[in-house]
């Protein structure tokens, strides 16, 4: 039994970890904290009355420390790096759901995240745990930096073209929409209801701080440097991404061997679903689980090819990647606590 702890349960992505734990048969939730949110944990998420007789506090390592295996790190941008170092040397596994670790570069944490990284020997160190490509090295890591909603259904949607017949490809651009759950639980304006409702709008347009983690890993998994036009969107809904993504070819690509490329590639992995053929994904069939739903469509004359990558930003984009991720980390079944 692996004793887990979770680092912010009042956003959503600690709520959904919480709650993915609390079922998990191999995992006993030991610690759980927030910052600005105390009290019982029922009454913080009234659904989870008589799950849990756990109380929040402020966050508080020794504790953490104590009572803990792994620790989920559901926490805003530049409080992981804060906190990892000292549960690293105590020789706690941490998955961080957050930006800190997800890059490199101080260099280039600082340009998209507006402040200087001050665990550099760790952010060198971290594992990005996305599965599909990283299992080997997510078995023996320490750290996990958990990917971004975003950059999860576009490396998914995009690394078997890249991977495969990465010649062909002449340009990337991704159009991607998400619900309001992926700005977090804080209260602004621009994500009320009345400003949401009813409304559909293109945000950080060429300048999203998941782009660069898009570039990044699209270059370090196809051996070759990748950049994308990247523009995000936002929603009327709670949850879910939906991302089309716009691939130029150089030279023609029948639809017959752009299907055989993904089936083939994604044939032994749990929770990716490549659609037959001229089968477009919805986030309907994906809310709620850890699945990536993705469908193919060719242009007529073969040059284009339209990826639709389909996740739910909490579960495959946030909490249940890191579930994902613990259950490798710990020998479970890859599945456990997630279908």
């Amino acid at each position: 039994m692996v004793n887990a702890g979770i680092v912010g349960i009042s956003g959503y992505s600690g709520g959904i970890a919480l709650e993915l734990l609390l079922r998990h048969p191999q995992v006993r939730v030991s610690y759980v904290s927030a910052n600005n949110t105390q009290g019982k944990v029922d009454e913080i998420w009234p659904k989870l009355a008589g799950q849990t007789p756990l109380v929040c506090q402020p966050f508080n390592a020794e504790k953490a420390i104590q009572l803990c295996d792994v620790v989920f790190l559901a926490v805003p941008h530049t409080v992981s790096m804060e906190i990892t170092p000292q549960l690293l040397s105590a020789q706690k596994r941490v998955i961080d759901l957050s930006g800190d670790y997800r890059l490199h570069s101080p260099r280039q944490y600082k340009k998209w995240y507006g402040a200087t990284h001050k665990d550099k020997r760790n952010l060198i160190r971290a594992i990005y745990g996305l599965p599909e490509f990283y299992r080997e090295d997510i078995k023996k890591a320490k750290l996990i930096a958990n990917p971004g909603c975003y950059p999860t259904a576009a490396l998914l949607g995009l690394a078997p073209l890249l991977v495969t017949s990465t010649g062909l490809v002449e340009s990337i651009i991704i159009d991607a929409k998400s619900g309001t759950t992926g700005a977090g639980r804080k209260a602004k304006l621009q994500f009320s209801f009345s400003e949401v409702n009813e409304n559909f709008k293109a945000y950080k347009v060429m300048n999203h701080q998941h782009t660069p983690e898009m570039e990044l890993y699209l270059s370090k998994i196809s051996g070759r440097k990748w950049t994308v036009d990247f523009v995000p969107h936002l929603l009327p809904l709670n949850r879910g991404i939906l991302e089309t993504i716009y691939v130029r070819l150089k030279t023609k690509l029948p639809p017959a061997e752009v299907q055989k490329i993904y089936q083939r590639f994604y044939k032994t992995e749990p929770f990716v679903r490549v659609r037959k053929a001229g089968d477009q994904p919805e986030l309907n069939q994906v809310t709620g689980s850890n699945y990536c739903d993705i469908g193919l469509q060719t242009s007529p004359d073969a040059k284009l090819l339209v990826v639709t990558s389909v996740i739910d930003n909490l579960m495959k984009g946030a909490s249940g990647q890191a579930v994902q991720n613990m259950n490798i980390m710990y020998g479970f079944k890859e599945e456990e606590g997630l279908v």
